[in-house]
């Protein structure tokens, strides 16, 4: 069903919505089918801009015939035999020299001169100049030999060498209300044109095809061959108007050889209705191709969105996994290693105390309570190697969940694109990451020395202890926490089991065995509490990487909600 003629209000409103939905779209993961889905999404806002809602707003506007075709098909030839004069430049210096040319009658000047129609090109009006970069303005010819109501926009090659050439073929094309495409009995079957000859029947725009330059030898056997082809692509309809081969005169085509073509848009030109009918049919195709052409870019954002949840999670399992690490490694032992065993043996003593440690911990008690209390560089060496030995250990965890998740980003294009645009080395942790190790051991220290400082302050008896000894106590505390014999090996075995025996039984000395129970669980829970935060502003730099490239949270919905209002709106029309 067709458009009907008049005010189109609701259509508009949800169109100039699409407009808006579809250039939010974000296809910036480099998954598969994303950089066609870009090239679609760009043609799709380009032609709401440059055709679908400027026709819509303005349906008296002048029936605009975008002549398009491949090189040297005899575009513009037939553009200056159409009209009478040379307004566009021909010749093999074409596809890098000249800009798109619009002509009109002088009547129809006002319909032009703004931005109702490719409204990013720039509007010239004087005279074509040599090496002039293509695809930058659109130059106004006015001359009274054309009917007004009608006017021809001779476009680039749409196979140019040029990039920006071919991509402003395709832009002029989706612009047009009538196709006039160029070929020639060379080039009919070549490739590029039937691509968009393709598009133009999918969007059911009016078409007319030029078949040029055929010799009058061939005549029959080309014009059939064509008729065949358009037959298969489902263009049965199209008319098909033959130049043929001829000499020019006074470098145009003679007026015999464009008869046919000049014909046939001279009756289109004198007629308003078929002028009119022909402008519903091609709005009527674009309004109903987006149906289509929507659901298509929302799947491919979809697969956008899909492809940014599995990343996210391969950061969060490597991070993740650095974390279930950190506080396997602090369950095992793996702190009480060689500096901190050899400053804890110094403070405490070993060997024979280890074997008679049940009547020698009033000794070890007091020997801790005189260094927190009056002497507190005894227990700093030990502080110190605690630090540095957590330090080392959450720096390593960073420096592997960096590599690990870049390991699973580098697995998979999009992720192999993201890693490449990154301004920073996403496989190594983060530069400050050792001030950051350093932070985050001072902060749970001083959690610790909090928590030490809270229980002592509830017994009146140790309230000396508390207030003099809360350094010593914390790290006899932090020793309890990590003096575990898992992946300890022969003497440090010993070792370490002793230190945890005897820091056990300094802290129920001090703070009661329930007590020590329930500080040792509440240290462990903030020292992992603060492990998750450094190893999160870690990952942050991958996360923050992918958020910049992803969709967007409902952007997907409101598309889908756009395209669905438009075709709620073209039923209404």
């Amino acid at each position: 069903m067709q458009l009907q003629k008049g005010p189109h209000a609701p259509l508009l409103t949800a169109l100039r919505e699409l407009r808006s939905a579809a250039a939010d779209l974000p296809l910036n993961l480099q998954t598969a089918g994303a950089a066609e889905a870009r090239v679609q999404r760009d043609q799709l806002v380009g032609q709401l801009d440059d055709y679908l809602i400027p026709r819509l707003e303005q349906q008296d506007a002048p029936l605009l015939v975008v002549i398009g075709g491949s090189t040297g098909a005899g575009k513009s030839t037939l553009v200056n035999a159409l009209v009478g004069h040379e307004v566009s430049q021909a010749g093999v210096l074409r596809p890098t020299t000249r800009s798109p040319v619009l002509v009109f009658h002088p009547d129809d000047a006002g319909w032009f001169a703004g931005d109702r129609i490719l409204p990013g090109l720039a509007r010239t009006t004087g005279p074509e100049v040599a090496g002039e970069a293509p695809g930058r303005s659109l130059r106004l010819v006015a001359v009274p030999s054309l009917t007004p109501g009608l006017a021809l926009l001779d476009a680039p090659d749409v196979d140019s060498f040029v990039e920006t050439n071919r991509e402003l073929a395709v832009q002029l094309l989706a612009a047009a209300d009538l196709w006039l495409f160029v070929t020639t009995a060379a080039r009919y079957a070549d490739a590029v044109p039937w691509d968009l000859l393709r598009v133009a029947r999918e969007r059911a725009t009016a078409l007319a095809v030029v078949l040029d330059r055929v010799p009058p030898e061939a005549l029959g056997e080309v014009e059939g061959h064509l008729r065949q082809l358009l037959n298969r692509e489902g263009l049965a309809d199209a008319p098909l108007l033959v130049v043929p081969e001829a000499p020019l005169q006074n470098g145009r085509l003679p007026d015999t050889a464009v008869a046919p073509v000049r014909n046939w848009i001279g009756a289109l030109a004198a007629d308003a209705d078929a002028r009119a009918e022909v402008i519903r049919a091609t709005l009527t195709g674009a309004v109903n191709s987006l149906q289509l052409r929507g659901a298509a870019l929302a799947s491919a954002v979809d697969a956008q969105e899909q492809a940014a949840r599995e990343l996210s999670l391969a950061v969060d399992g490597a991070y993740d996994q650095a974390r279930a690490t950190v506080g396997h490694e602090l369950s095992g032992g793996a702190l009480l290693r060689g500096e901190v065993l050899a400053r804890w043996q110094e403070f405490v003593g070993t060997g024979e105390l280890m074997r008679t440690l049940e009547s020698r911990i009033g000794w070890v008690r007091d020997r801790v309570v005189s260094a927190v209390m009056g002497r507190p560089s005894a227990a700093a060496p030990v502080e110190q190697a605690l630090e540095s030995s957590l330090e080392g250990l959450l720096r390593d965890a960073a420096e592997r969940a960096a590599a690990a998740a870049a390991a699973e980003w580098s697995a998979r294009p999009d992720g192999r694109a993201l890693l490449a645009g990154s301004s920073t080395d996403l496989a190594r942790a983060d530069v400050d990451i050792a001030a950051r190790a350093e932070q985050t051991v001072r902060a749970w220290q001083g959690e610790v020395l909090e928590l030490v400082r809270a229980e002592g302050a509830d017994r009146r008896q140790l309230a000396k202890l508390a207030s003099y000894g809360v350094n010593g106590a914390g790290s006899v505390l932090a020793l309890a926490l990590f003096a575990q014999t898992g992946g300890l090996t022969g003497g440090e075995i010993a070792i370490a089991g002793g230190t945890a025996a005897l820091s056990q039984k300094v802290l129920e000395a001090i703070f009661g065995d329930q007590a020590v129970r329930s500080l040792a669980a509440r240290a462990r829970e903030a020292l992992l509490e603060e492990v998750d935060t450094l190893l999160a502003a870690d990952s942050d730099r991958y996360q923050t990487l992918l958020a910049g490239a992803a969709p967007p949270p409902g952007a997907t919905s409101r598309f889908r909600a756009a395209v669905h209002a438009v075709g709620a709106a073209r039923a209404e029309s």
